[in-house]
């Protein structure tokens, strides 16, 4: 399969929010569009969790991407009139430098070696990135989910960084229910027999706590409303033998995408990236997150949320809602 992945290797060390330090890294990122002769008309997405930079198809890589309704030409995020960028995020596993990544000064992977990660680190490599692109100003900042989190770190590291800024279900820090949750999908991880303080292998995979972290991932994606009616008490159309077997649908249905993720994504990335979330409070250091976010100058700014999310919560949109205004 063809890839319009492009990879920037940077040689100038990160400096990370904890105290560690990165002497040369890696970001994957595609782009689609062009760059306008001013430089005026780029869009960064900066992504979730999991997703790699290819969130929509190109003649490079006619696959869809994982937004492919949001952005191409005449989408909503309009290639036709913008130059879209989409990163995969510093510490990701999906060609970003990251946990799962070599370390050049071992040879081996990083593993728990890897220098504490927060998303003000992520914010701060993704301006690295803009600036090797020769991006004076974004024209928009658009951050879904964890990208939404990035994207007030880079904005508040950056204050003039975009004219304009949409956040779609994040948050200015997490919510106690969330940090809950992924607490004890991180616990599933390191339980599992295969974790050997992080030195798994292909054949010695954290399988078990992989799929168990991504099970309750997915209970927390949706909303209670929305699992009754896609799913009801349907039940399966075969039998099973085994002993408390999955005598439903939507049991099948959360078996089959944890199996999905199970090898898609590297453990320790996942590990990282979900400690960052927990850690990040854009209004650390500040006396409130209206002070926090005071320095940023934009045009406009677009805060949505979902009624149901219980992840990101609907009065988390209004508090940057808020503070922004």
């Amino acid at each position: 399969m063809p890839s319009a992945t492009k990879f920037l290797h940077i040689t100038e060390p990160l400096v990370m929010k904890k105290g560690g330090r990165l002497p040369s890294f890696t970001l994957a990122y595609e782009t689609w569009g062009e760059l306008n002769a001013e430089g005026s008309n780029a869009v960064l997405i900066q992504s979730g969790l999991s997703p790699n930079a290819h969130a929509a198809s190109s003649k490079e890589d006619p696959s869809p991407g994982w937004w492919e309704m949001m952005v191409g030409p005449g989408a909503p995020i309009d290639t036709d009139r913008f130059f879209v960028i989409a990163l995969n995020s510093l510490g990701s596993c999906k060609g970003s430098t990251g946990p799962a990544s070599v370390n050049p000064a071992t040879g081996k992977p990083y593993r728990l070696s890897f220098p504490d990660l927060c998303v003000e680190d992520i914010g701060k490599a993704a301006h690295m990135l803009i600036t090797h692109l020769g991006i004076e100003q974004l024209c928009s900042m658009v951050g879904p989910s964890m990208g939404g989190m990035s994207a007030l770190a880079y904005l508040q590291q950056n204050p003039q960084g975009a004219r304009h800024f949409l956040t779609i279900s994040s948050c200015p820090n997490s919510a106690p229910f969330s940090i809950a949750i992924r607490s004890l999908q991180r616990e599933l991880i390191v339980s599992d027999r295969n974790w050997n303080d992080g030195n798994y292998d292909e054949k010695n995979w954290p399988v078990k706590g992989m799929r168990m972290a991504r099970k309750l991932g997915m209970l927390s994606y949706r909303s209670s409303e929305e699992w009754r009616t896609r799913f009801g008490r349907r039940r399966q159309n075969y039998f099973r033998t085994e002993l408390f077997g999955m005598n439903f649908e939507v049991e099948s249905y959360l078996e089959a995408a944890a199996r999905r993720f199970v090898r898609s994504f590297d453990p320790c990335s996942y590990l990282y990236l979900s400690r960052a979330m927990d850690w990040f409070d854009v209004a650390d250091g500040y006396p409130d997150l209206r002070s926090a976010l005071a320095g940023i100058r934009l045009k406009s700014a677009c805060v949505i949320g979902v009624q149901t999310d219980i992840l990101f919560p609907v009065y988390q949109q209004k508090e940057i809602a808020d503070a922004l205004r």
